[in-house]
């Protein structure tokens, strides 16, 4: 149920001193938000979170995972990890005896903690302080359906009465249980490691351990992937999935190792490590970097105390983040929706509009867009082929694959993909997939377009920008292929 803003600032001038309207136990991308939007809509709010500047023991700190060890400091290292490529491009251009130069690992990780340090204070004082959100350092437990009681970092514990909780503590990477497990790390420990690897092997298929890859081979660390299915990005567009490995084969030095996975890890005498694999292989490496997945942070929640009902690590809600437990709630990546920063941004902020806010606002995880940075980078929006063949029955598939003016203009044996899939019922695009450079940059503007309904008639009616490799999305006038009744057809009957 929804309440006006002045009916919670009457009701939250009466509360105690440890008495709120809301416990945020979290001060992640979710929780911020909502602690900010329900602040301003005038109800009492604390937000926890045990640490409110980055680094060890918990890494993650005021601003959540993105700000200190995901996003933002992962950005960074992609624009770093970029530039010899650029430099590569320039003889082609007429630059001669152009070069990266050396990288310096220390420099960067200096500037990197600068800039994460500056924006927890800005979120510390800015974002919440300004917003009237009381911040706690200190890690929350629930104590029943209406209290938190809080670890504090002086050592002391406090409990607070509240209306209502949200859960917002985020995830921490999964490691397999295999001998010598303690020597790897982590996308948290690689923002703070002394030495840049120079020889380092990744374990995943998902995005984070292949951007890693892509980072690590861009500063030139000799780069080993492991997976152990067929094929990275499991979920992700078919075409786009083949298309980067084929872009990584061909432009990249990472070698890239699929049905393949680690069985023990054995720390040698110098310091480096030996990956031995399930079928025998041995790879020797100076760090060994897991990206398996994330598990929910919940194991120090005391759900059980308040009967918060959780699938494993994660934590199931409705479409009003709603747990089971009617004051409970929970968002981001804890409740296993999409792990994705500003998914929980539009969650936390849903949550906190329609609790304080009089609106009644339900999630909406349809059209969300996504962009692994990789090289190229792939930016997507919507249903992949295998999805939308499911989903509609119907549909229409336009594919181009060239080679960018920026690339092939140098001679460079790069090349973009761009993918469109249209529901042939009503026209409408339903999946944009896009690899080349900026995939990201240009797939949020296509995502407005694709969450409006925009249909193919509305991408062929508008004007493209040339010479760019964007206007490919508006140009493609003719079908690769179809789908009818759910089944692939090379033409039309």
């Amino acid at each position: 149920s929804t309440t006006t803003s002045d009916e919670i600032s009457s009701s939250s001038s009466e509360l105690g001193d440890d008495e709120y309207d809301f416990v945020v136990i979290g001060g992640g991308s979710g929780g911020v938000r909502a602690s900010r939007i329900a602040s301003g809509h005038g109800a009492k709010v604390v937000l926890l979170e045990g640490q409110l500047k980055h680094g060890a023991p918990n890494y993650s700190a005021i601003g959540g995972t993105c700000v200190n060890v995901g996003c933002v400091p992962k950005k960074l290292m992609v624009f770093a990890g970029r530039y010899p490529a650029e430099i590569g491009e320039a003889a082609g251009y007429g630059w001669e005896n152009a070069s990266p130069g050396t990288f310096n690992w220390k420099t960067f990780m200096e500037y990197k903690d600068t800039e994460i340090t500056r924006l927890n204070n800005v979120y510390s004082k800015f974002v919440l302080g300004n917003a009237g959100v009381e911040i706690m350092e200190g890690f929350g437990k629930l104590d029943g359906p209406d209290q938190v009681e809080v670890s504090l970092a002086d050592g002391s514990t406090k409990t607070l009465k509240a209306k209502n909780i949200l859960i917002a503590v985020g995830g921490w990477p999964y490691k397999p249980d295999i001998p010598g497990i303690e020597h790897a790390i982590t996308s948290n420990e690689i923002f703070y490691l002394e030495e840049q690897p120079q020889r380092i092997v990744c374990v995943g298929g998902g995005f984070i351990a292949l951007e890693f890859a892509s980072i690590m081979d861009g500063l030139g660390s000799d780069v080993t992937l492991m997976y152990r299915q067929d094929l990275f990005l499991r979920g992700f567009d078919m075409d786009m999935r083949t298309h980067l490995k084929e872009e990584m084969e061909r432009n990249t030095n990472i070698d890239m190792q699929f049905n393949t996975n680690p069985n023990e890890i054995i720390k040698n005498d110098d310091g480096s490590y030996t990956v031995v694999t399930e079928n025998g292989q041995k790879v020797e490496c100076d760090a060994v970097m897991y990206a398996t997945g994330r598990k929910g942070k919940i194991e120090n929640l005391n759900l059980e105390s308040a009967g918060v009902h959780h699938e494993n690590s994660m934590i199931p809600v409705n479409e009003y983040s709603k747990t089971n437990v009617d004051n409970i709630y929970a968002v981001g990546d804890v409740t296993d929706r999409i792990q994705l920063t500003p998914v929980a941004l539009m969650e936390g902020h849903s949550l906190a509009d329609t609790l304080y806010g009089g609106m009644d606002r339900p999630c909406d995880h349809e059209f969300v867009a996504s962009t692994v940075f990789t090289n190229p980078e792939i930016g997507v929006v919507g249903y992949t082929e295998e999805e939308a063949a499911a989903k509609f029955q119907d549909i229409a598939v336009y594919k181009s694959k060239f080679r960018a003016m920026k690339h092939s203009f140098p001679g460079s044996e790069t090349y973009s993909l761009f993918k469109l899939i249209v529901d042939s019922n009503t026209n409408k695009v339903v999946g944009c997939h896009v690899a080349t450079d900026g995939a990201g940059e240009m797939v949020q503007g296509v995502a407005i377009a694709i969450k409006m309904g925009a249909t193919k008639q509305d991408f062929d009616a508008t004007i493209g920008i040339h010479p760019t490799s964007a206007e490919e999305l508006v140009t493609m006038r003719s079908p690769s292929y179809h789908y009818k009744n759910g089944v692939k057809v090379e033409e039309e009957d």
